[in-house]
């Protein structure tokens, strides 16, 4: 699978167009933003580490005879013998800490973190920046409360299409789905702004129809491609 960590000056060149291109038949605002990724995902990386210490420990309660002998094989050179329960606790605790800590910095390095974090989680955090965006750029910023947000997030591979309360209550979330398919093939083979451009010419088409050009609608909010 493709991917890019940034959109070209073609890409950008090729977006504001399709922009401009749809907003020519809709009074609707399309707003495009695409970004490297929602999230850092750290919460994700400290949860596994925490159940790895958890999974250590118990491993150690089914199979206590096994960890005794390596631990008689570390201290007593092999020797059977009563350890003080203190000693053998601390080195318990030990070993908790150590494997919480080696998979802490292990899932440090980013592309494992985006592995081992589920993708619902993923889901979630790339539709509540979607949401924060919209709300911040073009959330009731426009006359008849048309904006619509169109949002990318290359990382995590998805895609989020937040849309003004006077769309909303035309339009269904599902209408979107052809553009949304687009959008999302494009950026899996590496091509973002292709599945950009082609999303919002979808979605002008959808606008263009619910929502048709008038005379004294001005352009109220930036078509150019915002990239975080």
């Amino acid at each position: 699978m493709a991917t890019t960590n940034h959109l070209t000056a073609e890409d950008h060149a090729e977006v504001t167009a399709a922009v401009a291109q749809a907003e020519k038949l809709t009074d609707g605002e399309i707003v495009t933003i695409v970004t490297g990724q929602s999230d850092s995902y750290h919460d994700a990386g400290l949860h596994w580490a925490i159940a790895a210490s958890f999974i250590c420990l118990s491993l150690v309660a089914m199979f206590p005879a096994w960890f005794m002998g390596r631990l008689h094989f570390v201290l007593g050179g092999g020797w059977e013998q009563d350890l003080p329960a203190g000693l053998t606790l601390t080195v318990l605790l030990g070993l908790m800490i150590a494997v919480f800590l080696a998979v802490r910095y292990l899932l440090a390095i980013t592309p494992l973190r985006m592995v081992v974090t589920p993708k619902r989680t993923m889901a979630r955090r790339v539709r509540r920046r979607a949401i924060a965006y919209f709300k911040v750029g073009a959330e009731r910023r426009t006359m008849g409360r048309t904006g619509i947000l169109i949002y990318v997030s290359l990382k995590e591979h998805r895609a989020e299409i937040v849309a003004d309360e006077a769309i909303a209550s035309k339009v269904g979330g599902e209408v979107w789905g052809n553009a949304m398919v687009a959008l999302i093939d494009n950026v899996r083979e590496g091509h973002a702004g292709t599945g950009m451009a082609e999303a919002v010419r979808q979605v002008g088409i959808v606008l263009a129809e619910h929502f048709p050009k008038t005379v004294d609608n001005p352009n109220e909010l930036p078509d150019r491609l915002i990239e975080l």
